[in-house]
């Protein structure tokens, strides 16, 4: 019995304190497993060890071989209109190849983002988008498509926010800061949109600025220069696998020790590109900045501020030179010496090519193909037939390359620069008249001995008797124009001076000349806008007060209609109105002339009018203004002239020029120090029977020669 009740009191005692065996086992098991595994991997280590480290070396050099491409190649796409943005491309090409990574250039129109774009994400690639800001800051032609995809895709949730995540990019935008609000709209646009979409821009935009005065290193081509550098030094980088330092804002919600102090970077730059991007109205960039809907903190607004103003101060220091006074004087600011010329070595390449002969920083002459004509007895220009001007002895120059529109019809192809005031270096006046002849003279005598051109011609060719301030730009706008008439007026020659109704103080202060023009090329806001793509915003209230200085003048006066068929022949009424705003002496009506095929504007042949087509206008114009007539025709230039009736003396047209009465008057006025005026009455000549509308010679000059050409490129140049 004791037996039995001591083995059931050790079981008892067993039961009870099973967990501690429980635990014991299970102790001992995993101690014994433990060391069973590592004996194992240590016996499996030594029988395979060699063969498995061979391998995976074999493995991780075929992968490092894989992982060193981090940049597969580059693609440069480009929108443009006049050529530039695409010439930068293939710079850029070229010397993305010569480091040894591919690069394509890609036409915008041919490129179908909806269904290409997002395999740029993983392809390894660089894309560069080289894109020109156009009229009224919309993109170009060949852009548009690309732009309004990109713009709806940022917005539409369909595509949503990370829909180009991986994307590496980087944009370089053309435009010119004179067009204030407009400057680089475009590579603004794309670059937003683009990170819009979780797109990585590998490096900051660049913005080049056709205005040589406020671009940053002097000329758009000097610009890109500078950015290419910076994009190649940034491409090498990358394609040795360097990483771009973090900015601050991870769209992850991550955080970074450098989030501060790259935030801070970051809206010093953003405040910087509010600066460089408006001209002399800061309102424009400030509403551009409001529109994009960015938010700024108020720890932060004080290093924003620091930095604009800083930027201001460099802005100013690199500031105008010379205004346009109300005297039309000149008025220093800085020295002369610290402003930036305004034909560029570029811009001076493009207009030698186009045959000018250039005068110091910003003036130009070219001789006309009329004068060729004349020189060779076969006719003058409309001038000669108008007003009686000898053709050969006319010199077409200018003192200002510079213009205020951009017309769709120049015929210099807007290589000329454009500004709406003086802010480059200035030459004197005296220099640019002597050079100015000079270089006339030389161009002249390249035609002595050339068969058909007669001698008497050729020497009165050499004196030149009249200067047609035409040639190109915007003559009105150099500060010391007045000083450049009193010396063409001292050396015996008559001056026809054509300003594009854009500077109406300049008009009221100018001296008295031979002849005042104005080109008047589109009777109503919109048109005009279309047309003459002029810089101002405020261009119509411009337009109608230099109507108005105009009809001020005593002298000579002149609207210039240059009608463009299916853009502004339709105006008739406005037309007249603004005729009898102004009341010029005469109305010059010509038909466009078409310069050729050019990607800086629309025009084309149907846009020329035909002869008779201007004929109808002209009667229907003259029918509509109680004192006006038809009075002259140059059929040959596709021009009549309508005149003042005053100009009709007891029947007869007067509307030709007695210069050598127009000299007497004009050195009485400058001797009474302006005291002793007179007006466009007082040197009237008559006007021959072959000028007058309805002649058979329809405005071709008899004792001339009439030449007809034939399978042969016509010269659009002249006056």
């Amino acid at each position: 019995m004791d037996n039995y009740v001591c083995t059931v009191s050790y079981f008892m005692s067993i039961w009870h304190n099973r967990l501690y065996l429980y635990s014991a086992a299970a102790l001992v098991f995993g101690s014994w497993f433990a060391v069973k595994m590592a004996l194992k991997k240590k016996s499996f280590s030594k029988d395979i060890g060699p063969w498995v480290y061979k391998t995976m070396k074999k493995n991780n050099n075929c992968s490092d071989k894989d992982t060193v491409v981090h940049v597969s190649g580059v693609k440069i796409f480009y929108g443009s209109q006049t050529g530039t943005a695409k010439g930068f491309a293939v710079e850029l090409s070229e010397e993305v190849k010569t480091l040894g990574i591919p690069a394509e250039v890609t036409d915008m129109k041919d490129y179908d983002p909806d269904d290409q774009l997002a395999d740029e994400c993983t392809s390894k690639s660089i894309c560069v988008f080289i894109v020109a800001t156009y009229t009224d800051g919309q993109p170009t032609e060949n852009a548009e498509w690309f732009c309004k995809w990109l713009e709806e895709a940022s917005t539409d949730f369909r595509y949503g926010k990370t829909y180009l995540k991986g994307l590496r990019y980087a944009v370089f935008g053309l435009g010119n800061s004179v067009y204030v609000g407009h400057f680089n709209t475009v590579g603004k646009n794309v670059d937003k949109w683009l990170w819009m979409l979780s797109g990585m821009r590998i490096m900051t935009r660049g913005e080049g600025d056709c205005n040589v005065v406020k671009s940053r290193n002097g000329s758009i081509q000097a610009d890109f220069l500078a950015w290419k550098v910076k994009f190649l030094n940034r491409l090498q980088a990358l394609a040795k696998g360097e990483k771009k330092s973090c900015s601050g804002n991870c769209k992850t919600g991550g955080t970074c020790k450098n989030k501060r102090k790259d935030r801070q970077v970051m809206e010093e730059e953003k405040a910087e590109e509010l600066i460089e991007s408006s001209s002399d109205e800061d309102e424009s960039g400030l509403q551009d900045e409001k529109k994009s809907g960015s938010v700024v903190d108020m720890e932060d607004l004080g290093n924003i501020m620091n930095s604009a103003k800083k930027s201001k101060e460099e802005g100013r220091g690199d500031g105008q030179m010379v205004k346009l006074s109300k005297l039309n004087g000149v008025k220093k600011i800085e020295d002369e010496g610290e402003r930036r010329e305004m034909i560029t070595p570029a811009l001076r390449e493009a207009l030698t090519k186009q045959g000018y002969k250039l005068i110091g920083s910003h003036s130009g002459v070219k001789l006309c193909r009329w004068t060729k004509s004349m020189l060779r007895g076969r006719g003058g220009c409309y001038k000669h037939t108008f007003y009686g001007i000898e053709s050969h002895r006319c010199m077409e120059t200018t003192p200002s390359l510079a213009c205020a529109n951009k017309c769709v019809f120049c015929w210099r192809h807007h290589t000329n620069p454009v500004g709406t005031e003086w802010r480059w270096k200035m030459d004197p006046a005296e220099k640019i008249l002597q050079d100015a002849v000079e270089k006339h003279q030389n161009m002249i005598r390249q035609f002595r001995g050339v068969p058909g051109v007669k001698p008497e011609r050729y020497e009165e060719g050499l004196a030149v008797k009249h200067c047609a301030l035409s040639l190109v730009g915007e003559p009105i706008m150099y500060p010391e124009i007045n000083t450049f008439i009193r010396l063409l007026h001292s050396h015996h020659i008559s001056s026809f001076l054509v300003t594009n109704a854009q500077f109406p103080q300049e008009i009221r202060s100018l001296e008295p000349v031979t002849q005042l023009y104005v080109s008047v090329d589109a009777s109503t806001k919109d048109s005009l806008k279309k047309i003459d793509r002029p810089l101002f915003k405020d261009f119509w209230p411009r337009f109608l007060d230099s109507l108005k200085a105009l009809g001020e003048k005593r002298q000579r006066t002149v609207y210039r209609l240059t009608l463009v068929k299916a853009w502004n022949v339709e105006e008739m009424q406005a037309y007249s109105e603004l005729i009898a705003l102004g009341q010029p002496d005469f109305i010059e009506v010509k038909g466009v002339t078409y310069c050729g095929e050019s990607s800086a504007s629309s025009l084309t042949m149907a846009n020329v009018p035909w002869h008779q087509e201007v004929v109808a206008f002209v009667q229907q114009l003259a029918d509509m203004l109680p004192q006006y007539e038809i009075a002259c025709e140059h059929e040959h230039s596709n021009c009549l002239l309508i005149a003042h009736t005053k100009f009709k003396v007891e029947g007869e047209w007067w509307t030709w020029i007695d210069y050598e009465r127009f000299q007497e008057l004009v050195q009485a006025h400058e001797e009474s120090g302006g005291q002793q005026s007179f007006s466009a009455l007082d040197y009237i000549a008559k006007t021959p029977s072959w000028a007058l509308f309805g002649a058979s010679e329809q405005g071709f000059d008899p004792a001339d020669t009439r030449f007809q050409r034939r399978n042969k490129t016509k010269d659009i140049s002249g006056c």
